[in-house]
């Protein structure tokens, strides 16, 4: 063991697992690896967490930042719960697992009884080929659920146009955010004006008036967008353009607009 050197445990979490299953929780497997790592004298301990990624995705923040530490010849192991937390597709899992040999990083998958420094499992490929399977499987039934959802004209996610809010006694009715909802006017009505998008952003965030992933956020509504850690008043340019490209803000209903295209799908 390198005591010079990073342990890094890292979680993850998406919809396909469950939400319901605690024993997957980012809450409970950081409370595992860190029990683990305890009782085995690693030091140095950092957390990498990725909660509501698909394993079927490799742009994931936390895992993009475990590359990073890799790259700089900063990671002595790793930790994980068991290897579909390090992802579900075995062909990018085998090239990450032959990444780690060549640069000397121990992976332990602790559930499993994983552990690199002892000799690969015989079994390791098989539970990955698995785990991959199972996120085929999943993803062909939440497809099959949202175009059963699109066809009956309801909305597939819960996502929100900034200036709505889900309706409590009916999440698939949305109703005007009072507090949003003057906002988005004003931008739309200072692009009609002709002023700059620039502008536009720099006179709200002058105003220290709330983002929309921080005004959610302050009003308890679940979002993905925006790190928490950023300021909740500084408003971008693109952050206007995604709101001014919105259709649903001309009283469309938009469902199913895009798709991505996968060889699990096929």
């Amino acid at each position: 063991m390198n005591d010079n050197k990073l342990t890094i445990l890292y979680e993850r979490l998406s919809h396909e697992d469950g939400r319901e299953n605690e024993s997957l929780s980012i809450e409970h497997q950081k409370e595992y690896l860190e029990e683990y790592a305890a009782r085995n004298g690693f030091t140095n301990i950092v957390h990498r967490t990725d909660d509501g990624w698909s394993g079927t995705r490799w742009d994931r923040p936390g895992f993009l930042q475990i590359m990073e530490d890799i790259e700089r010849g900063s990671v002595g192991q790793i930790l994980i719960k068991d290897m579909s937390r390090l992802g579900r597709d075995h062909l990018r899992v085998g090239l990450f697992l032959e990444q780690l040999r060549e640069q000397g990083v121990r992976l332990i998958a602790v559930a499993e009884g994983i552990d690199t420094a002892k000799g690969e499992d015989d079994f390791m490929p098989f539970r990955n080929i698995f785990a991959e399977w199972h996120a085929r499987d999943t993803s062909r039934k939440i497809r099959a659920i949202f175009g059963a959802r699109t066809a009956a004209g309801k909305h597939v996610t819960g996502a929100l146009p900034y200036g709505y809010l889900h309706d409590p006694d009916d999440r698939q009715k949305w109703i005007l955010d009072e507090e949003a909802a003057p906002v988005v006017k004003r931008i739309f009505q200072g692009v009609i004006e002709g002023k700059p998008i620039a502008r536009i952003a720099e006179e709200l965030t002058a105003e220290r008036i709330l983002t929309p992933a921080a005004h959610w956020r302050a009003i308890g509504e679940r979002v993905s967008m925006g790190a928490s850690g950023a300021d909740p008043y500084k408003w971008a340019t693109a952050t206007l353009i995604q709101i001014l490209k919105k259709e649903e803000y001309m009283g469309w209903t938009v469902l199913n607009k895009t798709a991505t295209e996968s060889y699990k799908s096929k």
